[in-house]
């Protein structure tokens, strides 16, 4: 496999860290931020990079060299003038003659490639870029999907947003095919997601692959030191799925979000007081936190599958404001009881994702590489706890706040009883 780096950014907003270094170089824990990306793509099978330079970026060759001390083949391209982040792509013409995966320099990242490059090749894809939810969507681009991880459009963001929006955010990491060097006919200056992006999103050939995985953006000295700080931690490679991921999986109703009766439309949705604090101590933490929720009211024809996504969209965004985010968001649109007004047939069935039954549960294990044992179900109701049980994991019950029916456990039990979600997470991360 062959890669791409763009290394050309000039660092201003990290200038009184970087002084006269390229951003890439900045060093982190002892090393440059470049050379976390190509031990990453070495790891993963990457045997030769080119790397994009700057005319004043000298000190990348003078460290890596030709890439022979880290075990893989290095070459530069040198933009006497800026060519943008896509312009250079005109010079791979005779060096990439198939996929090859595209870096942005400034990016700290401990990625399965393997993965990426799977999704890549089954979803037949042109153009794939690396998305997940971040902490900050409302100034982050976000892709908006089809059913089958099509990229649709792009909301920028530097526009005013209408509507709710699913927090999948574009990372700066892309798989592509020779069509995108092909693509840029002369070595001008091209904004690489305004135009080369934009290009194959409108030509139906651009995916998105969404993941856990632990990619930010180092370009600011807060978020430089927020990355150190997982460095240390052990968080960064912790994220790679290569690892056996730990989760905790999250009711919706009741412990998400205020749940007086069934949500029909995203403007009822009310999120919870301490949602958005529990999800944020989980991602300082190793845990995943996935969201696991019957919605029989699809089936019932109570609301549609389209509002379900608002609704889930709404509560995205919400908690978006508060720098929190679910990794993921499952939902059972099925019910297996028939005679409800309006009830759509072919939904009514005893499917194996409705809780207590853990087909949710067992969805996200293959996806995110989920150690089961080593992970938590927490739910306010008998069929949360059950669902926890079924698929292996530990479980808490909240007790207090919205009714929720289903409290007679019979012989079955939670491994432990709290108030509040914010209250089950501390427990769970003084327990590991």
């Amino acid at each position: 496999m062959k890669a791409l780096i763009q290394a050309g950014g000039a660092g201003t907003r990290l200038k009184e860290i970087t002084g006269d270094l390229p951003k890439p170089m900045v060093p982190l824990v002892g090393k440059p931020i470049l050379q976390y990306q190509i031990e990453n793509l070495k790891e993963n099978g990457v045997d030769e990079v080119v790397i994009i330079i700057s005319k004043n970026g000298q000190a990348i060759p003078d460290f890596f060299g030709d890439g022979s001390k880290f075990g893989l083949k290095i070459s530069y391209i040198v933009e006497e003038t800026p060519l943008g982040t896509g312009g250079a792509l005109y010079f791979l013409k005779d060096k990439f003659k198939e996929d090859f995966a595209l870096v942005f320099g400034d990016l700290l990242l401990d990625i399965d490639w393997n993965r990426f490059f799977a999704f890549h090749k089954a979803s037949n894809s042109s153009l794939t870029a690396f998305a997940h939810p971040n902490s900050h969507p409302y100034d982050s681009d976000i892709l908006v999907t089809d059913k089958d991880s099509k990229i649709l459009r792009i909301l920028p963001k530097k526009e005013e947003r209408k509507d709710y929006y699913k927090n999948l955010t574009n990372a700066g990491l892309y798989i592509c095919s020779p069509k995108v060097i092909d693509f840029v006919k002369e070595p001008t200056k091209i904004d690489f997601e305004k135009v080369v992006l934009a290009h194959f999103i409108g030509e139906g050939e651009a995916f998105a692959y969404s993941s856990s995985e632990y990619v930010k953006d180092c370009g600011t000295v807060d978020r430089y030191e927020s990355v150190q700080n997982d460095i240390k931690s052990g968080i960064v490679a912790a994220k790679n799925l290569k690892n056996p991921q730990k989760a905790v999986f999250i009711d919706r109703d009741g412990v998400l979000n205020v749940f007086g009766d069934f949500v029909r439309k995203a403007e009822i949705l009310e999120v919870k007081w301490d949602a958005a604090e529990s999800l944020n101590l989980l991602h300082q933490s190793e845990y995943l936190a996935i969201g696991a929720t019957n919605q029989p009211v699809v089936a019932r024809g109570e609301t549609t599958v389209e509002e379900l996504e608002r609704i889930h969209s709404k509560l995205e965004t919400e908690l978006g404001k508060n720098g929190a985010y679910l990794d993921a968001l499952y939902y059972c649109p099925h019910h297996p009881h028939s005679g409800y007004p309006g009830e759509v047939k072919e939904l009514k069935i005893d499917c194996d994702c409705r809780k207590p039954k853990p087909g949710m549960l067992l969805k996200a294990k293959e996806k995110y590489n989920i150690d089961l044992s080593a992970s938590w179900m927490v739910g306010d109701t008998k069929r949360d706890i059950l669902t926890g049980i079924n698929a292996g994991c530990r479980t808490i019950l909240i007790t207090t706040g919205d009714p929720c029916p289903n409290r007679d456990f019979g012989d079955t039990e939670p491994d432990y009883t709290v108030p509040s979600l914010i209250d089950a997470v501390k427990l769970i991360l003084s327990l590991k």
